[in-house]
């Protein structure tokens, strides 16, 4: 049995919807009701689960693959193999800031709020500067408007939102998609049938 888990959400739809072009019967995945746990064919098991949660159970082994953003895997930082791009979930990691406010002018301290600090700590020290992080849980487009930083890291799309309250994109940090990934130990003890996915998703892809 190989048990792959999947990020909830949009991440899961496009996920079934190459799952379905292997040849994977995703039936009840889109008639899923409060089940967490399907059989597509195979020997293949499909788990459900939160984006730190995909993570954490490939990471640990209970789950021999996973689905999930790069936005998670570069946050959590875990010893994971991404075997592939999987070239939807596009979007970016920003650095964004009030309109008119040059982040980087001067050599004064600067305090960046994000819900993802570990990667707004990783960006700034490998640019050598010395920032602060501040962990926001919420709407961290708040945190400038506010006062309590200068500017701010997070996912952005479109950027209508930034625009929306008054900030507007610096610079970007790091894009972002879809990612493949595969529990090391699982890599070497059911190789020959984790490959067989991976080459029929790269076909399809």
């Amino acid at each position: 049995m190989i048990r792959i888990a999947l990020t909830k959400g949009r991440i899961e739809e496009k996920a079934v919807e190459i799952f379905e072009k292997i040849g994977y019967d995703c039936t009840e995945l889109h008639n899923k009701g409060r089940k967490l746990f399907f059989n597509i064919g195979d020997g293949v098991e499909v788990v459900l689960a939160k984006a730190n949660d995909v993570v954490t159970y490939v990471d640990h082994g209970v789950c021999d693959m996973g689905v999930v953003g790069k936005d998670t895997i570069m946050e959590m930082g875990r010893n994971l193999y991404e075997c592939l791009d999987l070239g939807f979930g596009k979007c970016r990691f920003a650095l964004a800031c009030k309109k008119d406010f040059d982040f980087f002018d001067g050599y004064g301290h600067r305090i960046v709020a994000s819900k993802y600090p570990n990667v707004t700590k990783e960006y700034f020290r490998n640019r050598g500067l010395d920032v602060e992080v501040v962990k926001i849980d919420g709407s961290v487009e708040l945190a400038p408007l506010l006062g309590l930083s200068d500017g701010i890291v997070d996912i952005v799309e479109t950027g209508s939102t930034l625009k929306e309250n008054g900030l507007e994109v610096v610079c970007d940090v790091a894009p972002i998609s879809a990612r493949l990934i595969v529990n090391p130990a699982s890599l070497k003890l059911k190789k020959n049938d984790i490959d067989k996915i991976i080459d029929s998703i790269a076909q399809v892809l």
